[in-house]
C-alpha cells in the first residue's frame, strides 16, 4: 500500500519535472537527479553564502599570503602577517533594508470588526517578529518560505524555511503558482554513542508530505519518524474521537521574495564587500611588517645566511659588518612607506559603492548636516525607497496567500466564512523625517483634508484608525465634563436655584 503510494507520487513528480527529457526514468530516480543537481548548483551556493556572509563568515577567512617562487609561480608563505579583517557592511545593509519596511509592526485594516479581531489574534507580536525576520532571510537568499501548520494544541502557526532548504517546482515561468516542493535539511542523530549527521527530504504536495532519508544520493522512505513516511497537512479529531487527516487545497508553502527575480542581495555587493575586507587586512599586514618596511642593503656583511641576519637583527637590534681599509662595510636602507590616506580613500569609495549597489542609505550623508529639510531627506532615502517598494509588492502578494490559509483555518474551527472580505496590510516605513515641518503641514491642511487623512500623515501616529477612536473618546469625555458643569436650564451645576434658596425671609417658596 505504502509503496504504491510512493510510486504514484514519484510518477506524478517525474512527469512534471522531466516531461520529454527523461521518458525512461522512474519518478524516484528523477527526484534523486534533481536533488543531486540542485545541491551543488550556483544558485543554492549563493543562497548559502548570503546567510554565511550575514553571520560574518566571509571568503577573506580562507585567504593565504603568497609570493612569487623561483619558478615564477605563486606559493604560500607562512612567515608573514596574514590578518583576516571583516567590516561587515553587507549585514548592515540587510538589517537596514529589512527594518526600513518591516521593523515597525504592520497595521491590519478591515471594515468587519469581528474579522479584524480574529486576525489580530493570529497576527500577534510573535508573527510580526517572524515577518521582520523573514525580510532578512529574503535578502540573504532571494526568497524565504512560510509554512502554515497546526500545533499540538490545534492552533494555526507559521514557521520559516530558508531558501537553501526548498527546491520549488512551479507551474508557471513567473513563479507565482506552486505545484509542489522539496525540502532538504540535516538532522543530528546518535547511533549508540556515535554522533552523525543525516540528510532528510520532504516532498510537499497537495496530497500530503512524503518523507525520505537521502542515503548516498539515494532516496529511502523514512520509517524513523513517528508519524511515518507519509503524513497529512492537518490532523483533527472527529465527533467519535477518531483522528482524521486532511490536506490543504493549496501547497502549504508561501514564497516571500525580496524582488521578482528572487536575487539575493549578496550577488550585487559581494565583490565590494570582499574588497573592503582585503583593503583592511592588507593595511594591517603592512603595518605589522615593521621588519620588512625597510629593505636593508648590506655591504660586506660578516656572514652569508640572511635568515640568521634577520634573526640577529630582531633579537639584538645590532648589525655586525666588516669595515677596514680593504672592505668598507655598512648598511643602507630603502624605505617602503605605507600611505594610510590611500587606504582610507579606497575604503570610502568601496563603502559608498556598496551602499549604492545595495540600494541603502548612508546615515552620515552630507545632506543630513545642519537642519535638513524634507526634500533633502527624501533625496537621501530615494534608493532604499525603490528597494522597499519591490519588497512591499512581493509581501502584499504573499499576504493574499497567508489570508487564504487563515480564512480556511477560521472556517475549520467554526468561526465563519470570511472569503471576499477586504483586508489592507499597511507597512509602517521607518523613515527619518523633519517632524516640525510635517506637523506644520498637517496643521495647514485642517479644513482642506479630512481629519483621518491628516492624522494618517502625522509623524507621531502609527495606527490612524486607533488614533481616530482615541480622539473620538476624548471629545466625548470633554463634552460630558462640560455638561456636568451646567444644568439643563442653563444654571451652573453646584449653585442652588432661587427656589431652593428661598425668598430671604426664611420661608421657602412652594408655588
Amino acid at each position: 500500500m505504502f509503496q504504491d503510494m510512493i510510486k504514484k507520487l514519484a510518477m506524478k513528480f517525474g512527469n512534471f519535472i522531466t516531461q520529454g527529457v527523461y521518458p525512461r526514468m522512474d519518478g524516484i530516480e528523477v527526484l534523486e537527479k534533481e536533488i543531486s543537481r540542485w545541491k551543488t548548483s550556483p544558485q543554492r551556493i549563493l543562497q548559502i553564502k548570503g546567510f554565511l556572509y550575514y553571520d560574518g563568515e566571509h571568503d577573506i577567512l580562507q585567504r593565504k599570503r603568497t609570493m612569487i617562487g623561483e619558478d615564477g609561480k605563486l606559493q604560500e608563505v607562512d612567515n608573514l602577517p596574514n590578518n583576516r579583517l571583516i567590516d561587515n557592511q553587507y549585514a548592515k545593509m540587510v538589517d537596514q533594508k529589512a527594518n526600513y519596511l518591516l521593523g515597525q509592526p504592520f497595521v491590519v485594516e478591515c471594515d468587519n470588526a469581528r474579522y479584524a479581531k480574529l486576525l489580530g489574534s493570529i497576527f500577534h507580536k510573535s508573527f510580526m517578529r517572524m515577518i521582520k525576520t523573514s525580510g532578512k532571510a529574503a535578502y540573504n537568499g532571494g526568497i524565504v518560505w512560510l509554512y502554515p501548520y497546526y500545533t499540538e494544541t490545534g492552533e494555526l502557526s507559521f514557521r520559516l524555511f530558508p531558501a537553501y532548504e526548498i527546491l520549488p517546482f512551479w507551474k508557471d515561468s513567473e513563479h507565482t503558482r506552486l505545484a509542489s516542493a522539496l525540502r532538504l535539511y540535516q538532522v543530528e542523530i546518535y547511533q549508540g554513542r556515535t554522533r552523525s549527521i543525516i540528510e532528510k527530504v520532504e516532498v510537499i504536495g497537495l496530497d500530503g508530505i512524503h518523507r525520505f532519508v537521502l542515503d548516498k544520493e539515494k532516496l529511502v522512505p523514512d520509517n524513523t519518524d513517528e508519524t511515518g513516511a507519509y503524513c497529512y497537512h492537518v490532523e483533527m479529531m472527529d465527533g467519535a474521537g477518531v483522528i482524521q487527516g486532511f490536506n490543504w487545497e493549496r501547497v502549504p508553502l508561501i514564497p516571500l521574495k525580496c524582488n521578482e527575480q528572487e536575487t539575493p542581495l549578496l550577488k550585487r555587493v559581494k565583490s565590494l564587500q570582499d574588497g573592503i575586507n582585503v583593503m583592511l587586512s592588507d593595511f594591517e599586514n603592512n603595518m605589522q611588517e615593521d621588519a620588512r618596511n625597510t629593505i636593508l642593503v648590506l655591504k660586506n656583511y660578516d656572514g652569508e645566511n640572511l635568515g640568521q641576519f634577520r634573526k640577529n637583527l630582531a633579537t639584538y637590534g645590532a648589525i655586525k659588518v666588516r669595515y677596514d681599509d680593504s672592505a668598507k662595510g655598512g648598511v643602507e636602507t630603502l624605505e617602503v612607506t605605507v600611505n594610510a590616506d590611500n587606504y582610507k580613500a579606497i575604503l570610502e569609495i568601496f563603502k559608498k559603492a556598496l551602499i549604492e549597489n545595495a540600494m541603502g542609505y548612508d546615515a552620515k550623508d552630507d545632506r543630513l548636516s545642519g537642519t535638513p529639510n524634507q526634500m533633502n531627506i527624501r533625496s537621501m532615502y530615494s534608493d532604499i525607497e525603490i528597494g522597499a517598494n519591490d519588497l512591499e509588492t512581493e509581501y502584499q502578494a504573499a499576504f493574499e496567500s497567508i489570508l487564504w490559509f487563515v480564512n480556511a483555518h477560521l472556517a475549520n474551527i467554526g468561526q465563519g466564512c470570511f472569503d471576499g472580505e477586504k483586508v489592507n496590510i499597511i507597512f509602517n516605513r521607518d523613515i527619518l523625517m523633519n517632524e516640525s515641518e510635517a506637523i506644520e503641514n498637517c496643521q495647514k491642511s485642517i479644513g482642506i483634508l479630512s481629519d483621518q487623512t491628516i492624522i494618517g500623515q502625522h509623524p507621531w501616529v502609527d495606527d490612524p484608525k486607533a488614533e481616530m477612536e482615541r480622539l473620538r473618546e476624548q471629545r466625548e469625555q470633554e463634552q460630558e465634563e462640560l455638561r456636568a458643569q451646567y444644568d439643563p436650564f442653563g444654571q451652573q451645576a453646584g449653585r442652588p436655584s432661587a427656589a431652593a434658596v428661598g425668598n430671604g425671609s426664611g420661608v421657602t417658596d412652594e408655588g
